[in-house]
């Protein structure tokens, strides 16, 4: 098989990734989504960017302050994106707790409280935010709260019936976001500014996913299971969202990375890749389908054969990151496939940024480039981190 990614097309890719984030998705949010008035983001907006509603979803809050950061941290010290990144770490500091110490979910533009979820993932994108902040700007409160956070996400993680359940005991479950949320938090954490809990919690969450979630007899990567690892035959234990379970591998990969290329995660993480590339991938339109259930039944849900943005996001990053782990062409031929169908279905070329849903055939669904789920953090974070690995990779090889 002949190579598909010379070094002349990798440093092509990397400048495309470079140039899309810095000038197309970036400019789309910043400065127009900063909240001068009551500080943080206005994040839900339309395909040109007007806005929709100026109400305010915490956990991303959180994403886009810790994107900002990040962009100082990484790429340029532009005082901009730390004025930027600060405007989100005091909004969310100052209003996005209740009494109880739990995060909201949901708050109007001044930070007063809208919903709360049964879920910590307000509180994982706050800890990751100040973290990020923290190394920015040298803020030892906000590391201080990146810490604290950590372990009350831990806490939480680990304490059955310390958060509000969804349902009642008669069939108990466990989802997989829980330990991949948790060890991207604990990544993140790691790399801004240093705790001495992460790796063991992160051997601890992979071990989990690897054991309880990934089934190599079907295989397949299951996105709940029963307490025990087994399979809950019931329309929502059966059903898979194969990019959320492709999130979930590239967080392996990049740890197998970061622990000198461990063989053993790298088989890991790019054998989940593989099991829901099978699944996801929609063979006829392309793109990968939101829902699948795990033995081809129907799927309960009615948006499981559309197209997201997000789990384009990931598979961009999974395949292109086991391509430069492991050289194995298979890969590089995937992220060929996702890439070219996600930038010429999502990417407004008009306007910038990516709408969000597509239906099956690729056509728009809607407009919305911000709600309560997106916002700048999926698509700059895939381009940010693109351009990041093959950097190194460029400068090794």
């Amino acid at each position: 098989m002949e190579m598909l990614y010379t070094k002349t097309i990798l440093t092509e890719l990397q400048n495309f990734y470079k140039n899309q984030l810095l000038n197309d998705t970036i400019p789309f949010w910043f400065p127009r989504s900063i909240d001068k008035e009551h500080g943080g983001y206005l994040l839900m907006r339309d395909q040109d960017g007007t806005l929709i509603d100026d109400d305010k979803a915490v956990w991303i809050q959180g994403r886009a302050t810790w994107m900002l950061s990040t962009l100082f941290n990484t790429f340029d010290q532009k005082q901009e994106w730390l004025e930027g990144a600060k405007s989100g770490i005091d909004f969310l500091n100052n209003h996005c707790f209740d009494t109880d110490g739990q995060m909201f979910f949901h708050v109007t533009k001044e930070g007063k409280p809208i919903r709360k979820r049964r879920y910590f993932f307000s509180e994982t994108f706050a800890a990751i935010a100040n973290a990020a902040y923290a190394k920015a700007s040298g803020d030892k409160n906000a590391a201080d709260k990146a810490r604290f956070l950590f372990g009350k996400c831990i806490e939480y993680a680990t304490t059955p019936g310390l958060l509000p359940s969804k349902f009642t005991s008669t069939r108990p479950a466990k989802g997989i976001g829980v330990p991949m949320i948790m060890i991207n938090t604990a990544q993140q954490i790691r790399d801004n500014i240093g705790d001495e809990r992460c790796d063991e919690w992160i051997s601890k969450w992979i071990l989990e996913i690897e054991t309880d979630f990934v089934k190599d007899d079907i295989k397949c990567v299951m996105e709940q299971v029963a307490p025990d690892g087994s399979i809950i035959d019931h329309i929502d234990g059966r059903t898979l969202n194969p990019g959320h379970a492709i999130e979930g591998a590239w967080f392996i990969l990049h740890e197998a990375k970061y622990r000198n290329n461990d063989p053993h995660l790298i088989a890991l993480g790019c054998k989940m890749l593989d099991y829901m590339w099978e699944r996801g991938w929609d063979k006829e339109h392309g793109g990968i389908m939101y829902f699948k259930d795990v033995y081809d039944k129907p799927v309960q849900e009615y948006w499981q054969d559309m197209k997201f943005w997000w789990p384009h996001n990931e598979v961009i990053i999974a395949t292109l990151l086991a391509y430069l782990m492991t050289g194995n062409e298979k890969y590089a031929q995937w992220h060929k496939l996702v890439h070219e169908y996600a930038y010429a279905h999502f990417h407004d070329k008009k306007n910038g940024e990516w709408f969000g849903y597509l239906h099956r055939d690729g056509t728009i669904a809607q407009t919305a480039k911000g709600n309560l789920y997106k916002g700048p953090f999926h698509l700059p974070r895939q381009e940010w981190y693109c351009v990041q690995i093959l950097e190194q990779y460029l400068n090794s090889n």
